[in-house]
């Protein structure tokens, strides 16, 4: 049983047959965000990045980090 199938794309692009092309506006939205993608890589891109993993793990633990400190707080307070 060897049957010879034949798979044919079934999609279609936004192109109508025409040839996809770039348009001028699409080129200068794309060069526009090339530019800004390009000036957030300052000289504080590393320790912004930085900042902003940290402040994501203390944001996460919040509410725990309050109870640990509680807990040691307390715990300090009966032993003195």
């Amino acid at each position: 049983m060897n049957a010879n199938i034949i798979l044919k794309s079934r999609w279609s692009t936004a192109s109508f047959g025409d040839t996809a092309d770039t348009s001028p506006m699409e080129l200068s939205a794309l060069g526009a965000h090339l530019e800004l993608c390009q000036r957030s890589h300052g000289r504080l891109f590393f320790l912004k990045c930085a900042a902003q993993t940290m402040h994501g793990f203390v944001v996460g633990r919040f509410v725990t980090t309050l109870v640990v400190v509680a807990l040691l707080i307390g715990v300090f307070s009966m032993v003195l």
